[in-house]
């Protein structure tokens, strides 16, 4: 008996997969909840090299720096570090540089957290006015397909492109958890 894997539950080794495949060979990331099976996953193989970062912008100059010296590589976040990276994303547009991110929402469906809310609402809008393409993840099922859109529309277009994945994919957090 063939079993189907449950892509509630398996949407982040899905993108696992996805890297793999699509030969990124570094991720840059600011440690985050939403992202921790990924981030195990990508920790553990010995052909990704995983960059912690101290703040979301570093990542955009980790991307661009690994695409000149001839790697593929993926920015992974959380919404409010968007914020972060707002004037740094003019430098993948300028030089027309792929610039793949995977973005965990907060401030979405279900935030408790009313400091998450204002850049949740804002992270899709504040992108797009920086030149990045977004498309949205919001069932398990549309997460595989919507980041391998991403990568590819990133590494064939040459310019900074972002699948959000919402809170009824990801969970939404409550006090005390």
């Amino acid at each position: 008996m063939t079993t189907v894997p449950d892509a509630a539950e398996d949407w982040p080794d899905q993108i696992y997969d996805l890297l793999k495949q699509h030969e990124i060979r570094q991720v840059a990331l600011v440690p985050d909840a939403g992202h921790s099976r990924l981030i195990k996953r990508c920790l553990a193989d010995n052909d990704i090299k995983v960059t912690t970062l101290t703040t979301e912008e570093e990542g955009i100059a980790l991307v661009f720096g690994a695409w000149l010296g001839g790697e593929k590589a993926v920015l992974l976040m959380q919404s409010s570090g968007v914020g972060n990276c707002i004037n740094m994303l003019s430098v993948p547009v300028s030089h027309r540089t792929p610039c793949p991110m995977i973005v965990t929402m907060r401030g979405d469906y279900g935030e408790f957290n009313p400091f998450q809310v204002p850049m949740g609402n804002a992270t899709q809008t504040v992108l797009e006015a920086m030149g990045t393409l977004v498309k949205r993840a919001e069932t398990p099922e549309d997460v595989a397909p919507t980041v391998d859109a991403t990568l590819r529309m990133a590494f064939n277009t040459y310019r900074p492109t972002a699948t959000l994945i919402g809170q009824r994919v990801i969970g939404a957090k409550t006090f005390g958890k």
